[in-house]
């Protein structure tokens, strides 16, 4: 492919939306990162301010005699409740482990069986400082949090339909009862989730459940940087979906029909089958070395109908973002899966319709995904290169133009709007199109964005080895370095980063050594900086996605191979040339045409009019 000015402004372009693209998500992440970690540590100096120090055992035990009194007090009509030891019920189907606590009557963890963490342990969904509650009336002008009461457990129900019931009771001495039935069917990620409250007008204020969903959900991934980065906040208002991430907040306006604590890979959501009135949500990531992800705290309100008995139906989501399975839950659930958004929407089709499927396709008969990612380049090369062959071709045209170039180069020396004048007409005269050089450059925005949403979203990937990468969904380590590299380098050194700018380099390099030297020295070294600028950015991304950029410019150096030696003969070339000079057709110019020309020309006389006032002086 011959380099012209075009091609290199076509990478110079890609290699800046890049930059952008990279150095703003990594600006944004990096400045909440800060703002947190500084909100943090104010709060910890003043409670560490705050704290008394009590190491006597008179004092635990005054503090633990006024603290039960407190719950009984609170507790109202439930006082037999309020003081309890928490017993746990674990509930099993095909693809989930579903630990119930008494205390709240809730779930306390969910341990997918068909997911393995970064420490080859299950993946564990919940943890103990997560809560899921709302508020009930105990007695006159007393409330309390039904998370902080005990419940009575009922025995674990075998229904017909094989899905598995389990009940949790509060029951006072004047009649009123909370009852939390959970249903659990087979094969399914879903818990049914149903709230019968029988003396609601009395449990109940202003006929409405306030809940109070707190979560810190916990890494799962190789990379707890990375897997921060990826987590969120989703969630579908007047059944519209929308997300929070790089926002610390977000009060809901319209009703809400679920909200979900997304991580890279699973997700924990919230239905309201009757859709939640309104409620805010708070979202802070971690900032620290642990092993917490973020920290979020969620309330939301259901209004009910006056009456004395009610039921509230809600639904529970413990499970992976798996597209299929989150297009079966509630509607917009599958946009979890980030196949494009906001500004990189218009990838979303692209990934939707023709990326998962072919992937989907070749994965059906080909179990290493390493070599399925190899097939998926290799349909997306043959998809594009007609519009490839078309570039090359262009470029074949202006090679056999260049000593007719160099001949206006030299004829019109500095006076560089005459020389693109006179350039465009030679262009029009051998029918070359200036732009086809473009192409490639500009047509590797949409596919990268596609790509690099879906490999980061795909959880096929997760755990898939291949070659010496041991998670596709992550990047590949040879090396660790005892310090880290800022723009998104790391710690480490990853062997398929370090062969996709490899091979980009080659590209340049071919490309550079077949195109007439540039005037311009910075425009004669622009084809190397956008490689050297993948060594940092791409470092810490997917392998998958590194591994494809390896596949994608082995083919690529191929195809100029084949196309350039084998096929474009350029003795023809320029034989159709001068034989379209001979015969020209009239042919109408574009509007573009048109007003490029005019620009050039009234570009020339300003020129001119200031090199005769400069010879005047």
């Amino acid at each position: 492919m011959n380099l012209d000015k075009n091609t290199v402004i076509g990478f110079v372009l890609l290699g800046i939306l890049f930059f952008a693209f990279f150095w703003y998500s990594n600006k944004e992440q990096q400045g909440l990162m800060e703002i947190q970690k500084h909100q943090q540590d104010s709060i910890a100096r003043v409670n560490a301010l705050r704290a008394i120090p009590k190491d006597t055992i008179a004092a635990k035990k005054d503090s633990l005699y006024r603290d039960s009194a407190s719950k009984v007090s609170v507790a109202g009509n439930f006082a037999t409740a309020a003081i309890g030891t928490e017993q746990l019920s674990v509930v099993e189907n095909e693809v989930m482990k579903v630990t119930f606590t008494n205390k709240g009557g809730r779930v306390k963890f969910v341990q997918l069986k068909n997911y393995r963490s970064f420490d080859s342990t299950l993946v564990q969904i919940g943890s103990e400082k997560d809560v899921l509650s709302y508020s009930i009336n105990t007695g006159a002008n007393v409330a309390a949090q039904t998370g902080e009461l005990f419940f009575n457990a009922a025995a674990l129900q075998k229904n017909t339909d094989g899905s598995q019931s389990i009940s949790f009771t509060l029951q006072n001495a004047t009649g009123e009862t909370v009852t939390h039935q959970y249903t659990i069917k087979k094969n399914d990620y879903l818990i049914d989730w149903n709230i019968n409250l029988n003396g609601a007008d009395k449990l109940l204020s202003g006929a409405a459940i306030n809940f109070l969903w707190k979560t810190q959900p916990q890494r799962h991934e190789s990379s707890v940087k990375y897997e921060r980065m990826q987590s969120n906040i989703c969630f579908s208002e007047g059944n519209e979906f929308d997300y929070i991430s790089s926002k610390t907040e977000k009060k809901f306006e319209k009703s809400v029909q679920w909200i979900s604590i997304v991580q890279q890979f699973f997700n924990t959501t919230l239905i309201a089958k009757n859709n939640f009135a309104n409620g805010e949500v708070h979202f802070a990531r971690s900032t620290d070395s642990s092993d917490v992800l973020a920290n979020t705290e969620t309330s939301l309100q259901i209004k009910l109908q006056s009456a004395s008995s009610v039921n509230v139906p809600l639904q529970l989501y413990y499970g992976p973002n798996d597209y299929v399975i989150l297009k079966n839950q509630a509607a917009g659930m599958d946009k979890m899966v980030n196949l494009g958004r906001d500004v990189y929407s218009f990838v979303r089709p692209i990934n939707k319709f023709i990326i998962m499927p072919v992937f989907d396709f070749f994965a059906g008969f080909v179990k290493n995904f390493g070599w399925v990612i190899l097939l998926l380049t290799v349909f997306i090369r043959l998809v594009t290169s007609p519009l490839t062959y078309s570039s090359y071709l262009s470029g074949a045209k202006m090679k056999v133009l260049k000593p007719e170039l160099d001949t206006l180069k030299k004829k019109f020396g500095t006076d560089q709007q005459g020389y693109a004048m006179e350039q465009m007409k030679l262009f029009k005269e051998a029918g070359v199109n200036p732009l086809g050089g473009c192409i490639p450059a500009l047509l590797q925005i949409p596919i990268f964005f596609a790509l690099y949403s879906f490999f980061n979203s795909n959880i096929a990937l997760r755990g898939q080895s291949f070659l010496w990468a041991k998670d596709l969904s992550s990047y590949d380590v040879i090396a660790k370095l005892p310090f880290n590299v800022p723009m998104n380098f790391g710690d480490h050194i990853s062997l398929f980063t370090i062969t996709a700018v490899l091979t980009s380099f080659l590209i340049s390099i071919y490309n550079m050594a077949s195109t007439p030297t540039q005037d311009n020295p910075a425009m004669k070294y622009m084809p190397y900086i956008f490689p050297f600028m993948m060594l940092f950015f791409f470092n810490g991304l997917p392998s998958a996605l590194t591994w494809y950029y390896t596949v994608s410019n082995t083919l690529t150096l191929i195809l100029q191979l084949i196309i350039q030696k084998k096929i474009i003969n350029h003795d023809k070339i320029l034989a159709k040339i001068d034989e379209k000079r001979k015969s020209p057709k009239v042919k109408a110019k574009s509007k573009w045409q048109e007003k490029y020309e005019q620009m050039m020309e009234t570009q020339k006389k300003v020129q001119d009019l200031k090199n005769k006032t400069q010879n005047k002086k």
